[in-house]
């Protein structure tokens, strides 16, 4: 009796058991089959997955198909199978899903593994049971909520994903899918970019030890990454070499003599910030971004982000990187002497009326000012100090700082511009458009325009010559006041007694004599140096002024540049050109871009050479002698000095037979100038940025074609025509009847 009643609750227990296995059963089918037709969210057809595409950077190669950036949405460079080494591939099976080619989606073995483990062991370090596919499916359709209930949700999704997946594509393929989409931290994602970010190469050319690198952060990408913890990404690397011996793709003595090879990485960021020629690089972004809408317009599908553009630009990534160097060597310098020389009453520390100015230009005060706050509120505000990063030549420092602290850090900054250009077809070949793109993002080269101090004279020289005034005319250097011009009297900036002395026009351009060339502008006229600047390649308005012979028109760096390549250019002027082709991620052309210069000359052979001969001797012995003296440049270059009013703009220009470079210094602020001349001058702070950098080029055979160069002989008649004295005295009678000490005052003639 006994025995036929525990019978029969066993088989009662057995029917419920069966009952309850059924209904988990029939719920489970359900619940699955709710997520398959999509109750819990859409999940993608077959021919949605067929016909995916991945989101690719756009890149940006140097003329020397080196590549310096990218612009993208998220880091992702696909690649094909042919290009992933076979011991990358088998790392990542190795370690991630051994039974990949096994499986059809789903591993039914590792899910029972991770099951017993996690539900009956309690064992939260036995991993998700995941495979490859069903990782790739979440690489394609991320998580987006992280709630227990979503979680099976998604897991489920996945595995339907995974089996559609499997049905659509080969093993090789799903793989290669998978390391095109999978992350690699931060905003790097597919093996190519991680592969370029952490060792600077392409994922072809990785090393076992650094494929094995790549993929051991997958686990973890932050907690694994090689540069945050080299130490837990080798030790991570070498459980991946482990996993390669027991899986039979490595053997024990290769494993070990790998294991013992240190972690080198070659590291390199693509962000907007950082790297080479970040300027260059936003600048070109600008234009591909017109030139993606414009297509766009006419029913092409180009996006900027996305679309995987090839840009080959005309710049050189060798003498870019060399340029970035003397640019930080010698701007530092100058800096440290900057500072110095105003000591304890610079402005930016006394001048509170500046300070308060500045700090009224900034966001901050701006969104203030927008929700309706008085000034003294505001300024209360920005006074509070908090944690921020500082950067000055040293690097960057986390300080308390404030607001108005921030500004007046900033604002005694001398920054820069500089552009090297081919001049027979304006290739851009160097761009820094400032000293620092993650703190200073306005670039000097594209939207700084400047009064240009004497580096205009050649133009009015030229205007001169080509008036058919010989560059023997002697012009008096005694300072004169203008009486028509409210007694304005330009002055020279050394202090020799010039009462009696008379100049050549190639003495005056040479050194630079601001009394002369106003005599020389009054003599040719006005009208004709503008109209002259404007066949020569200056699109901005000048002024009509007399003042316009010294240069106080305001230039763009280029305008000045196309200027100077029409004097080794057959008098043609060249525009900067900075992107040879677009082509897309099969590097197919789509288009090609070509030089713009000049179609006719702006000036005749003869005035080309005369100008050029007389901007020899400006480096030869005049303003910018120290080309030869200080820095022992024996190249043949010819070149033009500038220093603006006040010292406001330091400036240098030099021509060389393969190259014209553009330099400028100075600061944002205009209320603040360079303290001295001497400091400030166009040879002394500006000179030393062409000077330096030629010097680097010289030691580097690779650049003989530019640096050994040589001009065209110039034409003996040119020469003779040139060949009088510089300096002309005047006459025993003259001084007799001349008062040294007293300042000529006459009318300046306006028409010539």
């Amino acid at each position: 009796m006994v025995k036929r009643k525990r019978k029969k609750r066993k088989k009662g227990f057995a029917r419920f058991a069966l009952k309850v296995l059924l209904g988990i059963s029939l719920l489970l089918f359900v619940f699955i089959l709710s997520v398959r037709i999509g109750l819990w969210g859409k999940i993608p057809s077959k021919n949605e997955l067929s016909t995916f595409h991945y989101n690719r950077a756009s890149e940006v190669y140097t003329a020397d198909s080196v590549l310096i950036g990218k612009y993208y949405l998220n880091d992702q460079q696909p690649i094909p199978f042919k290009n992933i080494p076979e011991h990358v591939r088998n790392a990542l099976t190795a370690i991630e899903d051994e039974r990949f080619y096994e499986h059809s989606g789903i591993d039914y073995q590792s899910l029972l593994r991770v099951a017993i483990k996690t539900i009956l062991m309690q064992d939260r370090s036995s991993g998700g049971g995941s495979t490859l596919t069903q990782q790739l499916a979440k690489n394609l359709y991320p998580r987006k909520d992280r709630n227990q209930t979503h979680l099976v949700v998604d897991k489920v999704k996945e595995m339907i994903i995974a089996q559609r997946l499997e049905s659509l594509f080969t093993k090789d393929e799903i793989l290669t899918h998978y390391l095109n989409t999978v992350s690699f931290g931060g905003n790097t994602f597919g093996i190519e970019s991680a592969a370029l970010k952490f060792f600077n190469t392409t994922t072809s050319e990785l090393t076992i030890e650094e494929g094995a690198t790549l993929i051991g952060t997958l686990k973890a990408t932050h907690s694994y990454n090689p540069r945050l913890f080299p130490q837990k990404s080798m030790e991570r690397r070498n459980l991946v070499l482990q996993s390669m011996v027991n899986n039979g793709f490595l053997d024990a003595k290769e494993k070990d003599s790998l294991s013992a090879i240190p972690l080198k990485l070659n590291y390199r960021e693509f962000e907007h910030d950082e790297g080479l020629a970040p300027y260059f690089r936003e600048e070109v972004r600008k234009k591909l971004r017109e030139w993606c809408t414009i297509q766009n317009k006419n029913g092409k599908n180009y996006n900027l982000y996305t679309s995987g553009l090839k840009v080959y630009t005309t710049l050189d990534s060798k003498m870019q990187q060399l340029a970035e160097e003397t640019m930080a060597h010698h701007m530092t310098s100058l800096q440290e002497k900057f500072e110095k020389s105003y000591g304890k009453n610079a402005p930016w520390l006394r001048n509170k009326g500046l300070i308060s100015k500045l700090v009224k230009r900034t966001e901050p005060y701006q969104k203030l000012k927008k929700l309706g706050w008085d000034d003294t509120r505001i300024m209360d505000s920005l006074r509070k100090k908090r944690t921020m990063t500082l950067g000055d030549w040293s690097g960057e420092k986390t300080v308390k700082a404030s607001t108005m602290d921030s500004v007046q850090h900033y604002m005694k900054f001398l920054n820069t511009g500089s552009l090297s250009m081919d001049p027979r077809t304006g290739a851009v070949k160097t761009w820094i458009g400032g000293i620092n793109y993650k703190h200073f993002k306005y670039d000097h080269i594209a939207q700084s325009k400047r009064q240009v101090g004497s580096t205009f004279k050649p133009i009015v020289y030229t205007t001169a010559l080509e008036s058919g005034i010989p560059p023997c005319t002697y012009f008096p250097a005694q300072e004169v006041a203008y009486e028509n011009l409210k007694g304005w009297s330009p002055s020279n900036s050394n202090n020799k007694d010039e009462a009696y002395l008379n100049y050549s026009m190639e003495m005056a351009l040479s050194h630079s004599v601001n009394t002369v060339a106003v005599k020389v502008l009054e003599k040719t006229g006005i009208d004709k140096v503008i109209e002259q600047a404007q066949k020569m390649g200056v699109y901005s308005e000048l002024p009509k002024q007399p003042s316009l012979a010294l240069g106080t028109g305001e230039l763009y760096v280029s305008e000045l540049a196309t200027i100077y390549t029409s004097f080794v250019n057959n008098g043609k002027g060249a525009e900067p050109f900075y992107i040879e082709s677009i082509r897309d991620q099969n590097d197919s052309i789509l288009v090609r871009f070509t030089p713009k210069k000049a179609k006719t000359s702006a000036f005749s052979k003869k005035t080309g050479e005369m100008m050029l001969e007389m901007m020899k001797s400006t480096i030869d012995q005049g303003t910018a002698s120290r080309i030869r003296t200080t820095y022992k440049l024996k190249n043949d270059i010819a070149g033009k000095t500038g220093t603006t009013q006040n010292n406001k703009d330091a400036w240098f220009v030099a021509i060389t037979p393969k190259l014209v470079h553009v330099s400028w210094v100075g600061l944002d602020n205009h209320e603040i100038g360079f303290k001295n001349t001497s400091l400030g001058q166009g040879a002394n702070a500006a000179l030393p940025l062409f000077a330096l950098w030629y010097q680097k080029l010289n030691r580097d055979a690779a650049f003989n074609g530019i640096t050994k160069a040589r001009f065209p002989k110039t034409d003996p008649s040119v020469l003779r025509i040139l060949d009088c004295e510089p300096i002309k005295r005047d006459g025993f009678f003259k001084r007799l009847f001349k008062n040294p000490n007293k300042k000529k005052v006459k009318k300046f003639r306006t028409k010539s």
